[in-house]
């Protein structure tokens, strides 16, 4: 029973799958919190345009 316990306790078989899950959400946590960064300017952008936009008038004739 001792062996088996230090062979358990020995055992790296499952570090690989921590190390990806680890990375995995940082990799998760720095685009959201880059997202949260973009955001604002994209939306101050996308107002910019509609008021160009919408003050725009079309013509119809040549």
């Amino acid at each position: 029973m001792k062996y088996l316990v230090s062979r358990f306790l020995g055992s790296e078989t499952g570090a690989v799958t921590i190390d990806w899950v680890i990375l995995s959400a940082g990799i998760i946590g720095l685009a959201l919190a880059s997202m949260g960064v973009v955001i604002d300017g994209t939306q101050d952008l996308t107002g910019d345009v509609d008021s160009n936009l919408s003050t725009q008038t079309a013509t119809t004739s040549f």
